[in-house]
């Protein structure tokens, strides 16, 4: 192994630790507590070390997040596959993705709330950020009428998520009638899909 591989390997071994701290550290105490001083701690390397790798914490949230949609997207495709039909799919999908949001409640803040220097819908958009929403479309493309457009019924499909889930997180709407909510939008959206 070369000196240069080598040196390569650590510097992503590095970065894989400050993402993995920032993350632990919001799931454990939210946001407000990562900073880079605090993380330079966890991880025992100096803050100029954390900047050698990120520009700051908006960096390292956005580390997070493309790290957090490739785990949803994972979660979402083993929901969709295993389900027996279009419809079931996409109950499966909005269960998964609602019980995503109350599991890792930072994490899906960083992907979905807070504000993030990532390209969204984009060309550019990381791999897992497409892979994440291909995951959604593949549950709502065979419920798509003639002339609708997939991506658009997959948009408002997914914002109908995450304003359920955003509402019912903020205590706006109450927990105890999400399920019931979220059978309300399934089976809107399959209404006359076979």
């Amino acid at each position: 192994m070369s000196i240069q591989t080598r040196r390569e390997r650590e510097r992503a071994e590095r970065e894989r630790l400050i993402v993995t701290a920032a993350r632990e550290l919001a799931e454990a105490e939210g946001w407000d507590a990562v900073t880079t001083r605090r993380l330079a701690a966890e991880i025992e390397y100096s803050q100029p070390v954390l900047y050698s790798h990120f520009k700051g914490k908006d960096a390292i949230m956005a580390a997070v997040a493309v790290q957090g949609f490739g785990d949803i997207a994972a979660e979402l495709r083993a929901a969709r596959t295993a389900a027996g039909g279009a419809r079931e799919a996409l109950a499966a999908v909005g269960e998964a993705y609602t019980a995503f949001a109350r599991r890792r409640p930072a994490l899906y803040d960083a992907m979905f709330t807070h504000t993030v220097d990532l390209p969204f819908a984009t060309p550019e958009a990381p791999a897992a950020l497409r892979e994440a929403f291909g995951e959604l479309l593949e549950a709502v493309r065979p419920i798509a009428a003639d002339g609708d457009d997939p991506g658009l019924l997959t948009e408002t499909y997914w914002a109908g998520l995450h304003g359920l889930v955003t509402l019912m997180r903020s205590g706006r709407l109450p927990a105890k009638a999400h399920e019931r909510r979220l059978a309300l939008l399934i089976g809107h959206f399959t209404a006359g899909a076979s």
